[in-house]
């Protein structure tokens, strides 16, 4: 299934990886939001659980192995064309984990990978839902 102009939603995952009170975020390699920093992430492969999905995309894009931990939100990402018609639908779901460790090794569709305080994110120009969810994560992990 094509992922530009799909006949349905594409199933995806976003994690909130912690380590210490960083966050991990990757510049994206790839369109949907080529250039701009983002939750690591991407889309479910058939026959993956969720949780197997957000595992395997954070050691694909940093190379770390996290502890997942719960589902912090869901969100849709739709980009519609100039003519209207649905050029991109995830149906993502976002989770929270912690990293181990801090060194990085960014691949697959990731440009770069880095760590971030929360006071450095605000300058990033991320996604309105992306600092809405590191935001939830956060408020989790102080309770």
């Amino acid at each position: 299934m094509s992922r530009k102009y799909p006949a349905r939603p594409v199933v995806g995952v976003g994690v909130v990886v912690w380590h210490g009170t960083r966050v991990l975020l990757v510049q994206r390699g790839r369109p949907p939001r080529q250039g701009q920093w983002s939750l690591p992430g991407g889309a479910q492969q058939l026959g993956e659980s969720l949780a197997d999905a957000a595992r395997r995309e954070v050691f694909e894009e940093t190379g770390l192995a996290v502890k997942l931990g719960d589902v912090v939100a869901t969100v849709d990402s739709i980009e519609r064309d100039p003519d209207g018609r649905v050029r991109y639908h995830y149906s993502l779901i976002d989770f929270t984990a912690e990293a181990p460790g801090a060194a990085l090794a960014p691949g697959d569709d990731a440009a770069d990978a880095r760590w971030f305080g929360l006071d450095e994110i605000g300058r990033l120009g991320l996604w309105s839902e992306t600092l809405r969810i590191i935001e939830l994560a956060r408020a989790r992990r102080s309770r």
